[in-house]
């Protein structure tokens, strides 16, 4: 066939049409979307994280807006189709949060502990297949690319340096310290050896570059880009902010007073939590407060020895889940079934994550578990944060946008997820499990309330240390002398200190995380209130037919939306 016979290829009719179409051109871009997703199982390229490539991903944002402008003035009935509906109003939202966050320059200045570029192109690896010596070829010639990914990241870096767009210095040396520990094994080498003999000078050279490229920008961040970012405030300003905001929950709360709204709300939250922790607390221990109940079940209560010991508690946890809430509270498919525990690799954060499953469930969905050199594992924290993780929490969620992404688009299911959306279920799915009498145990149940309670302060230290507002009248304990004064980081850790039983590095952890992620902590308190508030709605709505169990599906089925309109979309199911 002549060029000139070629056929030309189908424009989109409708949004579902326009968001896949988007999908597939991102994938084109950043060619691990297309291993998280499964669609790709012999790519072995990665994306071009220079400044060129920034540029390139708002390009096609825009296209894609214009795009969907087109489709929804040909046929304006679309607007009436509920399915295309949530998916042009989530496209167009994702995208100009996207576009207004690349206006700001945020990409040049991407450098935190957890999402970055030095991050995915590290965690990449651990959702390619490695059961074949295919597998492994296409692993090594990706592996060998690592160097040039690495150089185009520095490249972002340097020109957000020259634009004077740059991080605090504690995101700085957070990030250095992380890669120490990288290098320590090295990571790149220890991945590939379990890798076949006939690749084995392949796959060694390409883990020697990537490992190398590692100390290279750990080398460049310690030696010239720190001296660059001295004296970057950590707090960024309401302006950035709201920016980051509105990319984490799918909500403009910089408009009116959002964010002192939200503040307020996670401020009684706490209030209201803490008055609850005193209560169970003395069920753990007569006469001890909160924190002293929670020091004694961190050393004294149940726990497992032994890093696998702990992997399979877990993994048992979440298959006796899916046993018992299925067919009661939830309806579940086969594919959905499957979930894996795993051990996180030394070097990444400090909180416990979870990875989705492929978009055909060639790859489950696996919760991560970082050991933070420890071999003991106290159980009375671990719970809650495992139904939030796994089931009925994100793998639930996750798997079943899966599961239907066929019938809504893979957009709506995957690429489009919103950060309030996602941890406001997980925190739901926590809050589900205390009404259903899962924690039976008080020690388990101060844990539960002790997730709470860090998800309510991460509100009120998030916003208050970005905008630095004041500290509440009634602030009690370390807070007390500092009424009426705006946050700090170090108040803010102290607070963490005084009202959560973490350890000491995850709390560390942590803190660095909210300054270098402005908006994500603030996710999972407003996401849990916009799915509750929803059920609520829906509850009052159909009165004594409402069934929690087709709502939870009908709701895990509606794909992503932001918070703007995910309430109102809950209380229609």
């Amino acid at each position: 066939m002549t060029p000139s016979t070629a056929p030309s290829p189908t424009r989109p009719t409708t949004p579902r049409e326009v968001a896949d179409a988007y999908v597939e051109a991102a994938t084109e871009l950043d060619p691990t979307l297309g291993t998280a997703l499964g669609t790709r199982p012999r790519e072995d390229r990665l994306p071009d994280t220079s400044p060129a490539g920034l540029e390139a991903e708002a390009r096609l944002a825009r296209a894609t807006l214009a795009e969907l402008d087109r489709v929804l003035a040909a046929d304006p009935a679309l607007e009436d189709d509920p399915v295309e509906r949530r998916c042009a109003r989530l496209l167009r939202e994702r995208l100009e949060a996207e576009l207004a966050a690349h206006e700001a320059g945020e990409g040049f200045r991407s450098l935190n502990n957890l999402f970055t570029p030095i991050h995915s192109m590290r965690q990449v690896f651990s959702m390619m297949p490695t059961s074949s010596e295919e597998d492994w070829s296409v692993l090594a010639r990706r592996m060998a690319r690592v160097p040039e990914a690495y150089r185009g990241y520095r490249e972002t870096l340097a020109e957000g340096a020259r634009r004077g767009l740059l991080v605090a210095p504690r995101q700085v040396r957070t990030v250095v310290a992380q890669l120490d520990e990288w290098l320590a094994g090295p990571y790149f080498a220890g991945f590939v050896a379990p890798g076949p003999d006939a690749l084995r000078g392949e796959l060694d050279a390409a883990a020697r570059a990537a490992d190398a490229a590692v100390a290279e920008i750990r080398d460049y961040l310690r030696d010239e880009y720190a001296d660059l970012a001295a004296g970057t405030p950590d707090a960024v300003g309401r302006e950035r902010y709201a920016v980051a905001a509105r990319r984490w929950t799918g909500s403009d709360l910089g408009a009116g007073r959002g964010l002192e709204e939200a503040y307020a709300w996670g401020w009684s939250e706490h209030r209201r939590i803490l008055a609850e922790q005193r209560v169970e607390a003395e069920k753990v221990q007569p006469g001890a407060t909160p924190m002293e109940a929670m020091r004694w079940l961190a050393t004294s209560g149940p726990a497992v020895e032994g890093v696998e010991a702990i992997r399979e508690r877990l993994q048992q946890m979440m298959d006796d889940a899916i046993a018992e809430l299925d067919g009661t509270h939830f309806d579940l498919a086969d594919p959905v079934k499957q979930v894996e525990a795993m051990i996180a690799p030394p070097g990444s954060a400090a909180a416990p994550y979870y990875t989705r499953p492929a978009q055909d469930f060639s790859r489950p969905g696996r919760t991560w578990l970082p050991t933070l050199g420890r071999t003991r594992f106290p159980l009375w924290d671990l719970v809650s944060i495992w139904y939030h993780e796994g089931v009925p929490g994100h793998h639930l969620q996750l798997a079943q946008w899966a599961l239907v992404s066929g019938e809504l688009s893979t957009y709506q299911t995957s690429v489009g997820s919103v950060g309030a959306n996602v941890e406001g279920w997980a925190l739901y799915a926590e809050r589900l499990m205390d009404e259903l009498g899962y924690f039976r145990d008080p020690g388990e149940r101060l844990g539960f309330l002790d997730a709470q309670q860090l998800r309510s302060v991460r509100v009120v230290i998030d916003i208050g240390m970005h905008l630095e507002l004041p500290i509440p009248d009634d602030a009690e304990g370390a807070l007390a002398e500092h009424r009426g004064r705006p946050w700090t980081p170090d108040l803010a850790r102290a607070f963490l200190g005084e009202h959560s039983g973490a350890e000491v590095a995850f709390l560390d952890s942590e803190l660095v995380r909210y300054l270098g992620m402005p908006g994500q902590a603030i996710s999972y308190k407003l996401g849990e209130r916009a799915w509750r508030q929803g059920r609520e709605a829906a509850q009052r709505a159909r009165g004594a037919e409402f069934d929690l169990k087709a709502w939870h599906m009908a709701a895990l089925s509606q794909g992503s939306l932001g918070l703007d309109d995910l309430e109102a979309e809950l209380a229609q199911l």
